[in-house]
């Protein structure tokens, strides 16, 4: 039986540097950071220090992907175009004003939602993050 989501992935750039802006700008914590193998793949987790049974992986595009398909998601990164997390805030005006104080740049403003207000930021590889700030509502309301 399935009984939690242990570890998502977000391909990045480069991993020292993601890394980096996941510890010291989004305040996460250091999970593993290994290096594997041969010496050529590194194994770098992160989690948020609320939620240690969730990591984060930080990985470049590569093997097992094709060397086509890496170059397409490569391609994506530098466009902006790929998602990364989704991470509830207790108040995203707030965290947007802290976060755009650090250099990090919002596609997305803070704006009133149905479920809460959202802002959607980038991360240092270009994956959107996407801050919510929930609040109670009835979803059959917006149907």
């Amino acid at each position: 039986m399935i009984t939690n989501i242990s570890i998502t992935s977000v391909l990045v750039q480069d991993i020292d540097a993601a890394k980096a802006f996941y510890l010291d700008v989004l305040g996460f914590a250091e999970h593993t950071d290994i290096t594997v193998g041969d010496g050529s793949y590194r194994w770098c987790t992160v989690m948020h220090p609320s939620q240690p049974e969730l990591e984060v992986h930080l990985t470049l595009p590569g093997p097992p992907y094709s060397p086509e398909m890496a170059e397409t998601l490569r391609r994506a990164q530098a466009e902006g175009g790929m998602f990364g997390l989704g991470l509830a805030v207790d108040d995203c005006r707030k965290t947007h004003e802290e976060l755009s104080a650090k250099g990090v740049e919002f596609i997305q403003e803070p704006s009133e939602r149905p479920y809460g207000v959202e802002a959607v930021a980038r991360d240092n590889s270009g994956n959107w993050l996407v801050l919510v700030e929930r609040r109670e509502f009835d979803p059959a309301a917006l149907g």
